[in-house]
């Protein structure tokens, strides 16, 4: 379940509040100061997450990298969120985070996630400019993607099972949400 805090009263948190915390194995994101702690993902989870991965490094340019949670993206001082893997321009990381939107976030349902990702995550990526967004139900077995058309997300595909969807952004790859489990 998403639990959201605002720990001071009337104050919103900003990313100095968010970098003392301690390292609790949740996964801790600020948006528009609101401090929202999720648990530490399944087995199931992680497994859709690095086949994922394995789908998409052979195609990955080398200006570009793929990166997993957790990894803080700085949209602003009161929005900092961790996609569950993310494609950006190698130059645009810090040693620390990434200050800019990614070219891809990709969120893995779960049922403690379900409506956070596709409603206020997906609406925050799409406002930073983030130009691809996907979402992917491990249960279903499907992929469903947005591409930021005109400063708004369209959808551009809802695959599932041996479906294949021939993403052309951030670059060209082809995903089958079934080889994404066992």
């Amino acid at each position: 379940m998403v639990n959201m805090t605002q720990v001071r009263t009337g104050s919103p948190l900003t990313r100095a509040d968010l970098d003392a915390m301690p390292d609790d194995g949740r996964r801790h994101e600020l948006i528009d100061g609101v401090l929202v702690v999720t648990p530490a993902p399944s087995p199931t989870h992680q497994r859709v997450l690095a086949r994922l991965h394995l789908q998409l490094a052979p195609g990955c340019p080398r200006h570009l990298e793929i990166l997993f949670a957790p990894l803080d993206v700085a949209l602003a001082d009161d929005t900092v969120m961790q996609p569950d893997l993310l494609v950006a321009r190698r130059e645009d990381f810090t040693s620390h985070d990434l200050p800019v939107a990614p070219l891809l976030a990709v969120e893995i349902l779960s049922p403690s996630t379900r409506r956070f990702d596709l409603m206020t995550k997906r609406s925050r990526y799409e406002a930073a400019g983030t130009a691809s967004y996907w979402v992917i139900d491990p249960d279903l077995l499907t992929l469903t993607a947005w591409d930021l058309v005109d400063g708004r997300y369209v959808e551009v595909a809802h695959v599932a099972g041996e479906e294949a969807y021939a993403a052309t952004s951030p670059f060209p790859v082809s995903v089958v949400p079934a080889r994404l489990r066992d």
